[in-house]
This record gives structure tokens, C-alpha cells and sequence, in this order.
């Protein structure tokens, strides 16, 4: 696994859907190539975010309002008022870019595949979008591809 790099294992045809599609075209797109995450595009093509089941499924969950207590005439909240905000923010959400996830991280063709590993487990994604120096998409590697990989060493 150790001379094998983003570029030798990556998916070259990367499936992606525009900023401004429905929840539902999300949904049709992977259902339809049987995946659980694509990138998200702006309207010229770069990446702009990343988007999977798990976006859909908040959206679809019971909103709760954060516990709270009041001491002295202030009000403590005993959870993440932002992630309230991000959570609300889906379950209102009718665009793609609304429940995407905008902070994404990526990798370059030349990253080793050690070093991808390394990522998604530290990380806890299931895939990395590959990106070319001038910040077009190129290809993804997903921890499927890792394990495939593991049999091109053997």
C-alpha cells in the first residue's frame, strides 16, 4: 500500500450534484448509483462542499429544542446552540446546499494511499475528493477503494 497514491486507486468519473439541486434530485442521484455521498459544484463546476445519507436522514429526524436551566436570571443551555442552528437549518432545508457539509476535505493525485487511510480514519469520512492543484475535481476515493487497494499490493 506504501507506493500506491490517490491517483492509482481513485475513481476517475466522480458523480457530483449542483449547490442548487432538490433534496429529492439528491436523493434519485444516490439511490440511482448506488452511493451515499457526491461532491457538491457551484455553478461553474468547483467544489464547494460535500453532501451523504446521513444529511438527508437529520433532515428527516424529530427536531429537539436544546435542554436548558435557569440560574439567576440566565438561561444555561446544556447543549451546542450551533449545531441546534445546523440542525434546523436542515430540517428546513430544500436545496442541496443547505444540508451540505461545506467544509470539505480533500486530497491531492499524488497523496499516498497510507496517507488517505490515515485521513478517513482520523477524520471519520468515508471519502476524499481528489483535486488538482488549480482546484478541479479529478477523481474520490472512498474506503472501498482502500481495501481494494490492499489486494493490488499482495
Amino acid at each position: 500500500m506504501s507506493d500506491l497514491t490517490a491517483k492509482d486507486i481513485m475513481t476517475k468519473k466522480v458523480i457530483t450534484i449542483k449547490k442548487d439541486a432538490s433534496i429529492e434530485e439528491l436523493s434519485a442521484v444516490l439511490l440511482e448509483n448506488k452511493i451515499s455521498g457526491v461532491p457538491v459544484t457551484d455553478e461553474n463546476g468547483n467544489l464547494i462542499g460535500i453532501v451523504t445519507e446521513a444529511d438527508i436522514i437529520v433532515k428527516d429526524t424529530d427536531l429537539h429544542f436544546p435542554r436548558y436551566f435557569k440560574l439567576l436570571d440566565a438561561i444555561i443551555y446544556l447543549e451546542s446552540l450551533n449545531r441546534f442552528r445546523d440542525n434546523l437549518k436542515k430540517h428546513l432545508a430544500t436545496k442541496v446546499e443547505d444540508i451540505m457539509t461545506a467544509k470539505v476535505r480533500t486530497i491531492e493525485p499524488d497523496t499516498p494511499v497510507s496517507e488517505i487511510a490515515e485521513i478517513m480514519l482520523d477524520k471519520r469520512i468515508n471519502r476524499l475528493p481528489v483535486v488538482e492543484s488549480g482546484g478541479s475535481i479529478v477523481g474520490i476515493v472512498t474506503r472501498a477503494d482502500i481495501v481494494k487497494s490492499m489486494i493490488l499490493t499482495k
